[in-house]
């Protein structure tokens, strides 16, 4: 019996429904010496696999067959998953994931990789911006499965270059962040302190304190052990962070940009830090911790372990709607600190430097917002010495 002579098989769905199957022998890899088959399934009716049969084995006897390795956008997604998460921090790995999971996957799984048009990306385009606030990600992550599917020699080009995207919505999207700022001025930041020092909860106040004060991100600062605060030299080291890795654990690794850097500090917020240091002493000494070690935690949780990022939301809310404060996020105070830096005189590099950004286009944009709000300011203070 020759190798080419196949037989299509008909088998049944989880719902009952009939579909049709079958595998072929299609030569011998040069590389192993083993055999090569191919598998084609879900045929609706066998007329669909006698046909797809029939052109596979003209393509085998005339030499032109190429056994597609992955046929659907999600068979190229699964080998091009395994080689990124080599290449990226766990927490990036499973942000990314779901990034797939939740908006990609669901509505291109299926979709066989080189029948994927300019005008089917472009739909897809239409339909997250619609819905997304950061849609270019998704699109871009999206287009990440069908470069590399360019690389693997699967398809030629990548119809994802070449969709318009949505300027009009991307210009309205952007004028409503302005709207929604999420930074206090000098006197919202003294107003939201207050109102914490008020609540005598000494770690959130501490917490918040640092976080204005020296703008670091949230995970530096969760990250952060004693040894890292240079109370001779006013110093900060931050060299850390914690994120959220695979099974929603808390693990440490590098700075978001992976550079670590040296701040310096103000001498009340150090004063306020040894207040804490001394408290947590006296606190976790009676829950049976000590706290001695230079690896201590600065911020730890009743056991001592990692302070879970989102226990900064519920302190931050539950202060705003008791003092009726304006709302902003944890992550509002590093841009408060910033804002306030540029307030108070600081250049441009001085305030990159201390915030850690890689790019400066980053702080320039912070710039560019507290340069109009300056403005807006402005004119607000002469119509009111004017009082016409």
């Amino acid at each position: 019996m020759s190798k080419n002579t196949t037989t299509i098989e008909k088998y049944e769905l989880k719902n009952g429904e009939k579909r049709y199957r079958f595998q072929i022998y299609v030569g011998i890899d040069p590389l192993t010496g083993k055999e090569k088959r191919t598998r084609r399934s879900n045929f609706k009716t066998q007329k669909e696999a006698k046909l797809e049969l029939a052109r596979i084995k003209l393509q085998i006897d005339n030499g032109t067959f190429f056994k597609q390795v992955a046929e659907t956008y999600l068979d190229v997604y699964n080998l091009w998953i395994k080689q990124y998460e080599k290449t990226v921090e766990e927490s990036t790995f499973i942000k990314t994931t779901g990034i797939f999971r939740n908006h990609i996957l669901p509505i291109m799984s299926n979709y066989k990789i080189e029948k994927i048009t300019i005008d089917v990306c472009q739909k897809h385009v239409d339909e997250w911006a619609n819905k997304l606030k950061h849609f270019q990600k998704v699109r871009s992550y999206a287009a990440k499965v069908l470069n590399f599917a360019i690389k693997r020699g699967y398809i030629q080009t990548n119809p994802f270059d070449y969709v318009d995207m949505p300027v009009a919505l991307k210009k309205k999207q952007a004028s409503m962040e302005e709207e929604e700022e999420n930074f206090y001025t000098r006197e919202e930041l003294i107003k939201f302190l207050s109102c914490f020092e008020e609540e005598q909860n000494v770690k959130a106040y501490t917490l918040f304190r640092l976080l204005a004060f020296s703008g670091m991100r949230k995970g530096e600062a969760l990250a952060l052990t004693w040894k890292d605060i240079d109370f001779t030299g006013n110093k900060i080291h931050i060299n850390k962070a914690i994120s959220r890795g695979k099974g929603n654990k808390l693990y440490l690794k590098s700075t978001k940009t992976g550079v670590a850097r040296t701040i310096a500090m103000d001498s009340r917020t150090l004063d306020i830090m040894k207040e804490w240091q001394k408290k947590q002493k006296e606190d976790y000494f009676k829950l049976g911790f000590n706290t001695k070690s230079p690896n201590q935690l600065v911020f730890s949780n009743e056991c001592n372990e990692f302070l879970q990022p989102t226990k900064t939301r519920k302190w931050i809310i539950q202060v705003q709607k008791k003092y009726n404060l304006k709302s902003i996020t944890t992550h509002g105070l590093r841009h408060t600190h910033c804002s306030l830096l540029f307030e108070a005189g600081a250049k441009i590099k001085e305030v990159q430097v201390r915030l850690g950004h890689t790019d400066i286009q980053t702080t320039m944009n912070i710039y560019a917002h507290v340069t109009a709000k300056a403005k807006e300011d402005a004119i607000q203070k002469f119509e009111t010495y004017l009082s016409i």
